[in-house]
């Protein structure tokens, strides 16, 4: 069952993932409106991060980004669960929209940041740009090691509208999963999380990646020599995600 799997994904979402050949975008938008399908989006503004002192510049405002690995964002967000307040980090691959690491804790120490970093680097290639807040995380000693023994540039925002993509990502798996899924502990909340980025990297269409999941897409753009790749320009308010 779609909404099972993606229980805050939206009526066009849903068509470009079932793709039905019998109905057409349009008649199908206003069927599945008209059945109660319509969502409505929360949005929080809890603070996550700390900022540091010392910092990197912003080395990707206006970029033109052509390829997998060229930047990834990375953001902290809050989760609130029984009472108790959990933390989950996610860095996603700014061009095809894939999360490539995450990780939950019940912390907002650097070592779930390290942890996050470190699946990403096993499971992807390094990154050329890692772009995220000032949050004092991503200032630590072991976290700024291991971008620069990978070769990767480091810029950081200066606004949540500078980090855009992993702030949206934040949103899409906390109100489009989590918020349906109402995980009770900490066991059960790494247990969704791990499920919602398994279905949004392989299952998710996306509008700005050929209507295609994040994995799709990717496969596609390694695979086809002639397959139409998308050059996508950095924003302040770039939110495509």
């Amino acid at each position: 069952d779609l909404r099972r799997d993606h229980p805050g994904c939206g009526v066009e979402k849903m068509y470009y993932t079932l793709k039905p050949s019998f109905l057409g975008r349009d008649k199908f938008i206003a069927t599945f409106m008209s059945l109660g399908y319509r969502l409505n989006k929360r949005r929080n503004h809890t603070k996550t991060t700390v900022a540091s002192r010392i910092y990197y510049p912003n080395l990707i405002k206006g970029m033109q980004v052509k390829s997998p690995s060229t930047i990834w964002q990375s953001d902290i967000t809050y989760i609130p669960v029984g009472g108790s307040f959990y933390y989950a980090v996610f860095i996603i691959d700014v061009y095809t929209k894939k999360i490539v690491g995450y990780q939950v804790s019940d912390h907002m120490r650097a070592q779930a940041n390290i942890d996050a970093l470190k699946m990403a680097l096993k499971n992807n290639q390094a990154p050329l740009i890692h772009h995220s807040d000032r949050g004092s995380q991503y200032m630590y000693k072991g976290y700024i090691e291991i971008l620069k023994s990978n070769n990767c540039q480091i810029s950081m925002a200066l606004s949540a509208q500078d980090n855009a993509y992993a702030e949206r990502i934040n949103r899409t798996i906390k109100n489009d999963y989590l918020e349906f899924w109402k995980p009770k502990n900490l066991l059960e909340l790494k247990k969704a999380v791990k499920k919602a980025v398994s279905q949004y990297n392989n299952k998710r269409p996306h509008n700005s990646i050929r209507k295609m999941s994040p994995v799709e897409f990717e496969n596609n753009w390694f695979v086809e020599s002639t397959f139409n790749k998308p050059i996508i320009t950095i924003f302040n308010n770039e939110v495509n995600v």
